[in-house]
Formats: C-alpha cells, sequence, structure tokens
C-alpha cells in the first residue's frame, strides 16, 4: 500500500508534473539545452490536461514599492513555479536564488528541477511552512 502524506500541497498537480519530467527526461536525458527541454516540458505537462504560462511576469514589491519583476520559466495551473535547470548538477547558488524567487512572490509551492546528463533533480520547496520556521525563530 502506497505512504499518503496527510497535507500534501498540490498532490495531484506535483504528480503530474513529476511525470512530465520523467518522460522528457527519459527522451532527451540531459543531451539538449534548456530551450529544447523548457518547450518539451510544456508540452508533456499539457497532454496532463495542466495548464502552463511560460515565462510569466511577476511583480516584485519592497516596502509596499513595485522595484522590479521576476519571470519563472513556468507556472503551473496558476499555483505552482517552476525553475527548469540543465547542467551537470545544482548549485547551492541555484537553490539559494530559487528559494529567494518563491520568497519574492505569492506562490506557496515551487519545483527547481534540473534535467542533469546523469539524472532527473526535482527539488520541491514549500515558502509558507518555511516562513512559520522564520517567524518562530525571531
Amino acid at each position: 500500500m502506497k505512504n499518503k502524506v496527510n497535507d500534501f500541497l498540490y498532490e495531484d498537480i506535483t504528480y503530474k508534473i513529476r511525470g512530465a519530467c520523467t518522460e522528457v527526461w527519459k527522451q532527451f536525458g540531459g543531451s539538449f539545452k534548456e530551450s529544447i527541454v523548457d518547450n518539451s516540458l510544456t508540452v508533456a505537462l499539457e497532454s496532463r490536461g495542466l495548464t502552463v504560462e511560460n515565462q510569466k511576469r511577476i511583480s516584485i514589491y519592497f516596502q509596499g514599492k513595485k522595484v522590479g519583476v521576476y519571470i519563472p520559466d513556468k507556472v503551473v495551473n496558476s499555483v505552482i513555479l517552476l525553475e527548469i535547470k540543465c547542467k551537470p548538477f545544482l548549485t547551492k547558488g541555484d537553490e539559494k536564488q530559487f528559494w529567494y524567487y518563491l520568497k519574492a512572490s505569492d506562490y506557496k509551492l515551487g519545483l527547481l528541477i534540473n534535467f542533469s546528463p546523469d539524472n532527473l533533480e526535482i527539488r520541491r520547496r514549500i515558502f509558507d511552512k518555511a516562513r512559520e520556521k522564520e517567524n518562530r525563530s525571531a
């Protein structure tokens, strides 16, 4: 019997995203540049009935003033941010940058996905739970 996590945020959508990523990685591995993988992933996501917004512009605010725009690779079903990489491995810098992107947006869940030559890496980050931790330790 499958172990089920209670309150798994956007479980059905995340499952479909993981399936689409696996399909693309099995087809291409880490052999192509990011734009080909990105376009292929859009096709795979849409074939699973998901809505994909590519390069959606998200306003970033500081002290109530708009200070810039963040453009994630994809937003799926208007609720999950996706950042796509095609490199040998993810660095701490990649993860930190993604964390700040997620933190600066209104999205609760983000996936940092790396289509490396050796494997598919999917890092799932939930901002709301981290916010709770930050507030408790302050």
